[in-house]
């Protein structure tokens, strides 16, 4: 299992405190007490787990990914958005519970033009309200066909700390890592809205960051008029 170097001082700190706790106890015969040891430092280090491997489902360009891993708590659209410039958008948000996944991974081929951290509460994640009150954070991309594509992290009633190491003018290819949000948490992936854009996911079902597309972007070819 390979850990996440951002989790490298959560799961440090629990390597130390198992080896602290576990040494005593082998000295003083209660050899039992390694099995909720370990299994402490499992679950911490689960956590902080980062799978190799994995593919988008689809080599199509258009197609973007989920950012992240767990469960489609809403599918929208909207009259303006702040990621797509005031601009209608399509927004999918995704629940993280602890026992998912918590790296992110990008959309699309893109460029980062903006990362904005708002400071805010600590709902549950699970709840509507969390999404509008809760310390976020929003990446702004701008995609190789020119296009808008928001990911916003937000934190949630224990996910108290958002890591995203961008800055504008960095680049991104399709499911690169670019950070997490510790400890439960909701992801959305934002775009403009506009003909023939589809969605593909609904609410309850569930996605794999970097493997399950979200959505579909047209192409600029379906936007042409043909000539006379």
């Amino acid at each position: 299992m390979l850990l996440s170097h951002y989790g490298r001082r959560e799961w440090g700190i629990a390597t130390v405190i198992a080896v602290l706790i576990a040494i005593p106890a082998v000295l003083t015969g209660f050899w039992w007490s390694l099995i909720p040891i370990g299994l402490c430092w499992i679950a911490v280090a689960g956590f902080f787990r980062d799978p190799l491997g994995r593919r988008p489902a689809t080599s199509n360009p258009h197609d973007l990914i989920s950012p992240a891993d767990g469960k489609v708590s809403l599918v929208e659209r909207l009259d303006s958005h702040e990621a797509t410039d005031g601009q209608p958008a399509v927004l999918v948000r995704i629940f993280l519970s602890v026992l998912d996944v918590h790296i992110n991974r990008a959309p699309c081929d893109a460029e980062v033009v903006s990362v904005t951290h708002r400071p805010g509460r600590y709902l549950d994640a699970r709840s509507e309200e969390s999404a509008k009150v809760n310390e976020s954070n929003l990446i702004v991309f701008k995609s190789e066909h020119d296009e808008p594509i928001g990911v916003r992290q937000v934190s949630g009633a224990i996910a108290r700390r958002i890591v995203c190491p961008l800055v504008p003018g960095d680049r991104v290819v399709r499911g690169h890592r670019f950070g997490m949000i510790k400890f439960g948490s909701t992801t959305e992936l934002i775009v403009r809205d506009r003909p023939g854009v589809e969605v593909l996911v609904s609410k309850g079902q569930r996605v794999t960051g970097g493997v399950t597309v979200l959505l579909r972007e047209p192409s600029p070819d379906s936007n042409s008029t043909p000539n006379s």
